[in-house]
């Protein structure tokens, strides 16, 4: 049987092997690691990508907005429009839609983003709503960034912080459990790193700055994330575990449930190979505008998967499904 959350790799490649991909106006297309599409309209490029939001009720909206647009404004494109097909429970109320609507609607219009379009539908079987969103954006060709272009020696820059996302499902969906034990600031706190989910200021950033790859983490976290980036690219990678930057409210709530706070869904946070005699000035960049950056390891030309820890190299796993799943299974 597949295990909860993404299909793993292995799976994936034997899906995309048959694929037809003759259209020459297709610069970029599915592969593992790979989270959008890029096809060419002559000086410009169409960039497109889709993702569902399935583990999240309270916020559907907000997330449907921020996590496609994250995965458009990793090639350096602007998020410019939207289609969403919302799936409704049996016995949901006009209320419900309505809701999901707004949200979506006020956070597309904070990143300038059209909804263009979409499906509506009550749909038999479904316990949550679940919401699917397709996010365009342009770029022009010369700019476009790939999400396969890392290169042997560049550094991996990571913005903001793990477990973003994970971390204020939990504090929502599991809010009064956790205010039990933490107390009702805390977990405001906690629930509140929703604020931190949009990746594209870094992005745009990066992007001028003139970087090799980019990539935001979502199910499986940071450590998946990482392991996305190399299989894109084709090369190995170093981790420097404790160089990750770890909120308190993650470690607390990871703690709690028993959770890597590595392998928690990630989005919010922005992965970035960029030269490394680079490196140091874009977190300079990243940091003078008020984002959290660190450099927490380095591509390799060969294609091992490693961490060092107190100083030892170690494997370093990817994870087999996301940590969040374990906390709504009990």
């Amino acid at each position: 049987m597949l295990p909860e959350g993404k299909v793993p790799v292995e799976i994936l490649e034997k899906l995309f092997r048959n694929l037809d991909l003759n259209d020459g106006r297709i610069l970029l297309g599915p592969g593992p690691g790979i989270d959008f599409a890029a096809i060419s309209f002559g000086e410009r490029v169409l960039v497109a990508s889709t993702d569902p939001i399935t583990g999240a009720v309270d916020n559907i909206g907000f997330y449907a907005i921020h996590v496609n647009a994250n995965d458009v404004a990793v090639s350096g494109a602007k998020p410019r429009w939207f289609l969403v097909t919302l799936l409704l429970p049996e016995n949901s109320d006009e209320e419900l839609l309505l809701r999901i609507m707004d949200d979506i609607r006020r956070e597309a219009e904070k990143l300038g983003v059209s909804i263009v379009g979409g499906h509506t539908e009550v749909t038999p079987g479904l316990d949550r709503p679940i919401v699917i969103g397709t996010m365009f954006g342009d770029v022009e060709r010369g700019n476009l960034v790939r999400p396969d272009g890392a290169r042997p020696g560049d550094a991996i820059v990571m913005t903001k912080w793990a477990g973003l996302e994970g971390t204020s499902i939990i504090a929502r969906e599991k809010r009064e459990e956790l205010e039990n034990v933490f107390g009702r600031e805390f977990i405001e706190k906690a629930a509140a790193l929703v604020e931190y989910i949009s990746v594209v200021p870094e992005a745009m950033i990066s992007s001028r700055f003139g970087v090799n790859a980019m990539h935001d983490p979502t199910e499986g976290g940071i450590a998946n994330g990482l392991h996305e980036m190399a299989d894109s690219s084709g090369l190995g990678i170093r981790i420097y575990p404790e160089k990750i930057p770890v909120r308190e409210e993650t470690k607390a709530l990871c703690e709690f449930y028993g959770l890597d706070p590595l392998a928690l869904i990630g989005s919010g946070s922005l992965l970035i190979a960029v030269e490394k005699n680079r490196a140091e000035a874009l977190v300079d960049e990243l940091q003078a505008k008020g984002i959290n950056s660190a450099i927490i390891g380095e591509f390799l030309p060969e294609k091992k998967r490693i961490a060092v820890v107190d100083g030892r190299e170690q494997p370093f796993p990817r994870p087999q499904t996301d940590e969040l799943w374990k906390v709504f299974k009990g």
